[in-house]
């Protein structure tokens, strides 16, 4: 599939879906707390997403069960919500989640930290945080996805962490994945041109530990070898003439 530039009625769409995910994470943010239930936090999102007349992008996507992907401590990405999973006192809980408004998506992830965390979990989400913020700084027409990875990928490492390889940002518009991929490591080749109407997914995935995953049972959810915390923050990029746009925002709302 080619790079799609998008129209701006287009671009308008993915706008007021990126507002409504973002009102969404923001209620979701809202009830993370210990005793918690993942299923819970999905419920909350779906509703929400639903009551302002959308639809959730993972929901039956590709067969996944869920509309709110919920990752605890050293689940990476794709966590099922379960009325057993419980949230706890420290624990880390990265929420991936996208909306459709008229035929368009968004995509934005967010870690929280459960009740009191401890300091490493705090540097952890701060730094994979960042890292989207310094991926962002590369978004410019002229430039390569390659330069995204680049900036991403040397920010995390130089602070002793480790970017996930086996998955990636994307793409995003009326399809929820889209070319280009946007690796979180960099690559011999530049990669494809950053033109202004492109739509993108930045998502940093970064470990303490290293940057091997695999895959649970359940063929879904996605967890560090070797057990260390993941942490995972995302948001849905417009390239333009001059300085990129984030459209998974809200006004007054924190990114």
């Amino acid at each position: 599939m080619a790079i799609i530039i998008k129209t701006e009625h287009e671009i308008e769409l993915m706008r007021k879906a990126g507002e409504i995910l973002a009102k969404t994470h923001e209620e979701l943010k809202k009830i993370i707390k210990p005793g918690i239930s993942t299923y819970e936090i999905d419920k909350c999102g779906e509703d929400f997403i639903r009551s302002c007349g959308c639809e959730p992008s993972f929901l039956n996507y590709q067969g996944y069960p869920a509309s709110i992907c919920v990752s605890v401590n050293d689940e990476v990405v794709h966590g099922i919500p379960s009325k057993e999973r419980i949230l706890q006192e420290g624990d880390i809980v990265s929420l991936d989640a996208g909306v459709i408004y008229k035929g368009y998506h968004s995509d934005a992830a967010r870690t929280y930290g459960v009740g009191t965390i401890d300091s490493e979990s705090v540097q952890l989400i701060e730094v994979t945080k960042q890292s989207f913020f310094e991926g962002l700084a590369q978004c410019r027409a002229g430039n390569h996805i390659n330069d995204i990875s680049k900036a991403v990928f040397g920010y995390v490492t130089k602070r002793g962490y480790s970017a996930v390889r086996d998955l990636v940002g994307h793409g995003v518009g009326a399809h929820l994945h889209e070319e280009p991929n946007v690796p979180n490591y960099p690559k011999l080749f530049k990669g494809p041109k950053l033109k202004p109407g492109m739509v993108i997914a930045i998502e940093p995935m970064i470990n303490i530990g290293s940057y091997q995953v695999g895959w649970l049972n359940d063929d879904w959810t996605v967890v560090t070898m070797d057990g260390s915390r993941s942490a995972h923050y995302e948001n849905t990029v417009l390239i333009t003439e001059g300085d990129p746009e984030i459209l998974s925002r809200a006004e007054g709302l924190e990114l």
